[in-house]
C-alpha cells in the first residue's frame, strides 16, 4: 500500500521560508510524477508544483512561480518543496500527491492515485 507523508508546515511570518518534505513508502518512488497542491478555506485545491519521475521536468503554478522549488531525492524515496518569500495568501494545508504510470506534467488533481494527509502553512502578514 502506497502512503505519503508530509512534514515540515508551520507558522512563520510574510518573507520567511519553509521546507516542506512528503516521505513515500509502499510503492516505486522512481515511477512516480509527485505533485504539490494546496488547499485555503473554503477554496479549491490548487495546483502548486510537479516533478516527473524520468527526466524531472518541472511546473509550477502561476501564484508561486519564482519562490518555491520542487525537488525529489529518489533514493530517499522523498520529494520537497522549499517555499521562500513567504505571503499571507500561501497560507493553507498542503498535501503532496503521486502518479503512477506516464512521466509526463501532470496538473489535474484528479490525475494523482495517491494523497498525503497534508501540513498546515500559515503565513503571519
Amino acid at each position: 500500500q502506497v502512503q505519503l507523508k508530509e512534514s515540515g508546515g508551520g507558522l512563520v511570518q510574510a518573507g520567511g521560508s519553509l521546507r516542506l518534505s512528503c516521505a513515500v513508502s509502499g510503492g516505486t518512488f522512481n515511477r512516480f510524477t509527485m505533485g504539490w497542491f494546496r488547499q485555503a478555506p473554503r477554496k479549491e485545491r490548487e495546483f502548486v508544483a510537479v516533478v516527473t519521475w524520468s527526466d524531472s521536468q518541472i511546473s509550477y503554478g502561476d501564484s508561486v512561480k519564482g519562490r518555491f522549488t520542487i525537488s525529489r531525492d529518489d533514493a530517499k524515496s522523498t520529494v520537497y518543496l522549499q517555499m521562500n518569500d513567504l505571503k499571507p495568501e500561501d497560507t493553507a494545508v498542503y498535501y503532496c500527491a503521486a502518479h503512477a504510470g506516464s512521466s509526463l506534467i501532470v496538473i489535474s488533481r484528479r490525475s494523482y492515485n495517491f494523497w498525503g494527509q497534508g501540513t498546515q502553512v500559515t503565513i503571519s502578514s
